[in-house]
């Protein structure tokens, strides 16, 4: 459980999942839904304040050197080009509607790459790259319980129709979280 824990908060706060992978992982690792859902949220809200401060560093760092410019210059070019009409559009709405999205390409790391490309206020940023997240979180977290039900559910019918027995516990939540009524017979205890 503690590794499963440790992989969720990595996989959350990493740049290629965020909190789109942590969750899903956490429930399909046994991890209850509220708690997946609190380390993928907290561990993707470190984001922003985190990678924005390290890409200030990494400026100041390496701007003088011509090809960290020019790769910096052309990633710029790119958050731009995919943000752009969102922000300068809708501005802080339009920076946590692209965030809020759980589509690859759009997150804290894209949110957060394009409030500083677009030089918007440090402040109004970290609440729409956070308001964004949160929201996005809760769409993860609502549709990895759903089908991490539908698993649960496929598993119990598919014993129950083979034949195999259930203790009590599986077929009183089952009863209680589904409502399908189990014969008596099939389910003895």
């Amino acid at each position: 459980m503690i590794l499963a824990i440790i992989f969720t908060i990595l996989w959350s706060i990493s740049p290629i999942g965020e909190a789109r992978v942590g969750i899903p992982f956490a429930v399909a690792n046994d991890i209850p839904i509220f708690w997946a859902f609190l380390l993928g949220l907290i561990s993707n809200l470190l984001v922003f304040p985190l990678f924005y401060n390290l890409i200030n560093f990494i400026n100041r760092l390496f701007w003088k050197s011509r090809r960290y410019r020019q790769g910096a210059v052309n990633m710029t070019r790119k958050a731009k080009a995919g943000t752009k009409k969102y922000v300068e559009k809708y501005g802080f709405l339009g920076l946590m509607v692209f965030v809020m999205i759980p589509l690859p390409f759009t997150g804290a790391y894209m949110g957060t790459i394009s409030a500083y490309v677009l030089r918007i206020d440090k402040l109004k940023a970290f609440w729409a790259v956070s308001i964004g997240v949160t929201i996005s979180c809760i769409i993860v977290a609502v549709i990895s319980f759903g089908v991490d039900k539908v698993v649960e559910v496929k598993s119990e019918v598919k014993a129950i129709t083979s034949g195999e027995s259930l203790s009590s516990s599986h077929v009183y939540q089952v009863e209680k979280s589904h409502g399908i009524v189990i014969n008596q017979k099939v389910g003895s205890i």
